[in-house]
């Protein structure tokens, strides 16, 4: 009796423990498959600058890096106040066309083209007091951008892209044009016309701009159901540091004005040596930090090479000009195609030129005497001191006697005064040595006949 109750008993708790087992495998499976499926490299990637060409390069050459590794997951660490739209457009594609999973994690202002790109990414996190919104454009001066094309245009990329991760397209409107309007039924407000759409953490989380609030990089890289055992964090070159530094339009206004005047300053008052040195300097900047962020290729150097070495050419070489301005179009050539648009570059160099060009006639006004102009001039002059009589006064040579240097056949030279002086008979010959008397002028000319021994 005893034996059966116990062989129950055992019989009832391996069951149990059977059931226990498969119930605890069925909880496990999906968290295990979660696990694989959220497997890889975390690469953060800092967007803490403003967006301009150097950023884009960097942004590029991260992407291609997480491709290679077999990234899992890229955050985009965004805190900026915006920049070039045409950048941040090539942005948003990397992230378009990238099957690595992509996080936004603004960790201080996403404005502006910073908007577009968080709007881009696959998730959006924010950090208290990080800002998302006031997308619209303005000018290098920061002024508002009228143009109704131009706003047009970037509103339906805002729109665009907040409807490729399914977040609310009015709100993106309202950040990129003023005269939009906008409903927050979760704030209880409205952004009337005139406004522009900026949203705090916490209004973008309740209006759905925002997956999650987060303090740091790790509770982001949790949220996306990855570990922090293994990232990378990007970090820019010191070459692309530079590059981005040099892309910047006001610094490459600077470096073409100082390569335009130096070079030409050292051309036209020669002798200097730091003209040409801070001219040759600036160029050298320009084409690299256009070709460090991809934008000019070897061409580009080539043509730098050419037009500057047949600008010093023309300097030795008498070619009227022609070397010169054939150095000139080759310089002017580099420095369009190294740019990155042919529109911006235009307004850069055109500055650039005009500043030059009064910079150029100071200093020209100033060392005058040193001009190369110089050489074209002639500057000896007809003096008493050198040896010059001015026509007019050669009448009181009349009657002045003197001694020939030369046979006089008939014409020859004589010492008249103490003057040496090119002279002629009335017709006869007279050597070497004879005492001589001058008879008449005429014009340039002086007669002379021979005095009696």
């Amino acid at each position: 009796m005893r034996m059966t109750v116990l062989k129950r008993r055992l019989g009832l708790l391996a069951m149990s423990l059977l059931w226990s087992l498969v119930f605890g495998v069925m909880l496990l499976s999906p968290a295990t498959t979660k696990a694989a499926a959220q497997s890889g490299a975390v690469y953060v990637i800092p967007v803490k600058q403003q967006i301009e060409q150097g950023l884009g390069s960097f942004l590029e050459r991260a992407f291609q890096e997480a491709k290679e590794m077999n990234a899992g997951l890229i955050v985009l660490e965004i805190d900026t106040p915006g920049g070039r739209v045409d950048t941040a457009g090539e942005i948003g594609t990397l992230l378009q066309e990238t099957d690595i999973p992509t996080v936004a994690f603004i960790r201080g202002d996403a404005a502006s083209a910073g908007s577009y790109i968080a709007l881009n990414a696959d998730k959006i996190a924010m950090a208290p007091g990080s800002m998302i919104g006031s997308a619209s454009m303005v000018d290098g001066m920061g002024n508002p951008v009228e143009d109704a094309k131009l706003v047009s245009w970037w509103k339906a990329q805002m729109v665009s892209a907040a409807e490729s991760s399914g977040r609310n397209e009015q709100i993106a409107a309202g950040m990129a044009d003023p005269k939009v309007a906008v409903e927050l039924t979760e704030l209880g407000r409205t952004v009337e016309a005139g406004d522009i759409v900026a949203l705090s953490a916490e209004e973008a989380l309740k209006v759905g701009y925002s997956d999650t609030m987060a303090g740091t990089v790790n509770e982001v890289i949790e949220f996306m159901g990855f570990s922090g055992n293994e990232v990378f964090e990007m970090e820019l070159t010191f070459s692309e540091k530079l590059a981005s530094f040099l892309t910047n339009p006001f610094v490459m206004t600077l470096l073409l004005f100082m390569g335009i005047a130096g070079v030409l300053i050292e051309l036209i008052v020669p002798g200097f040596g730091i003209p040409g040195v801070l001219g040759i300097t600036g160029f050298v900047l320009y084409f690299f930090g256009n070709s460090v962020a991809g934008f000019a290729g070897m061409e580009t150097w080539l043509l730098f090479v050419i037009g500057i070495a047949l600008l010093a050419m023309e300097l030795f070489v008498p070619s009227f000009g022609i070397l010169g301005v054939i150095g000139s179009i080759s310089l002017i050539f580099g420095v369009v195609q190294a740019a990155y648009t042919t529109t911006h570059v235009a307004w850069s160099l055109g500055i650039a030129a005009v500043c030059a060009l009064i910079a150029i006639v100071v200093v020209a006004l100033v060392f005058k005497e040193r001009g190369i102009w110089n050489k074209f001039i002639l500057s000896d002059s007809l003096s008493r001191e050198n040896g010059y009589i001015p026509v007019q006064e050669r009448d009181i040579l009349i009657g002045l006697t003197g001694i020939t240097l030369t046979p006089l056949r008939p014409s020859g030279t004589a010492d008249i005064g103490g003057q040496r002086m090119d002279v002629v008979t009335a017709g006869g010959f007279i050597p070497s040595g004879s005492s001589i008397r001058v008879l008449k002028t005429d014009g340039t000319r002086i007669v002379v006949e021979q005095v009696p021994e």
